[in-house]
């Protein structure tokens, strides 16, 4: 049977780390807390319930998943933030593939709750994400924000699990608007670094089709009220982003 690591990687999440560490003692062999010097009680919650918790400061995400990755004593991990969880049938999943493994990498699906409504439609689900894997056959990668794990094998067999990542997202639009500031911030300069530039077509244009596209194409407006908040955020959020990238660059 594969013996599994769950890691976090954490910074102040003591309203959320208890739920999350709960959903995952069913599959863990080991959990694997990598904190960013938390000044509230994420250590001390994660302790107590059989965590074991390492500090390494933050310098971006793709750094940091890459440490905690290493960190953990099992070559498979599961890879989970903090304001997330596990559902049944993905819990049923994963001890399934624990005792009869069909590939070493598995991709998951993730539901966004925000406000208090899941968001089954849009740009936001399934939102197929790598979270499952032998960790000697790929890595983390990306830009500063938007990190992704990639097999070294372009051929590898990547199944799908059943079930969902259950993703706590935004308890109120305010956090949202707050995100949208710090990750169009990192991404854009992330972005001029690698030497992009943004046309006036794309920042005029790339926000209009993204609407288009999550909220009639991909049917976000069946998650109602919140399904249109969400939609039209995430389409200013690409806006924000473009202008940025313009500015930063000019600069």
């Amino acid at each position: 049977m594969i013996k599994l690591s769950v890691v976090v990687i954490t910074l102040n999440e003591e309203n959320n780390i208890k739920r999350c560490l709960s959903s995952v003692s069913e599959v863990a062999d080991e959990i694997l807390v990598v904190d960013s010097n938390s000044t509230d009680k994420t250590v001390e919650n994660s302790e107590a319930l059989g965590a074991r918790v390492a500090q390494h400061p933050f310098t971006d995400y793709v750094d940091q998943r890459i440490v905690a990755t290493q960190m953990a004593r099992h070559d498979w991990v599961l890879s989970i933030d903090a304001d997330e969880a596990l559902s049944e049938e993905l819990i049923n999943s994963i001890k399934n593939i624990k005792q009869y493994p069909e590939s070493n990498v598995y991709k998951l699906n993730r539901c966004t709750n925000y406000c208090g409504k899941w968001i089954k439609h849009g740009t936001w689900y399934p939102d197929k994400k790598i979270r499952l894997f032998n960790r000697t056959k790929g890595t983390w990668k990306g830009a500063k924000v938007h990190e992704y794990w990639e097999a070294f094998d372009k051929n590898e067999n990547i199944k799908q699990l059943k079930g969902d990542i259950l993703h706590y997202s935004f308890n109120t639009i305010s956090d949202h608007i707050k995100q949208i500031e710090k990750f169009t911030e990192m991404s854009a300069l992330a972005a001029v670094e690698k030497g992009k530039t943004c046309s006036l077509l794309k920042v005029w244009l790339g926000p209009k089709w993204y609407f288009i596209n999550s909220y009639i194409l991909k049917l976000g407006f069946l998650d109602g009220y919140y399904g249109y908040l969400v939609c039209k955020y995430s389409a200013m959020s690409s806006m924000i982003k473009y202008t940025k990238i313009r500015q930063y660059t000019k600069q």
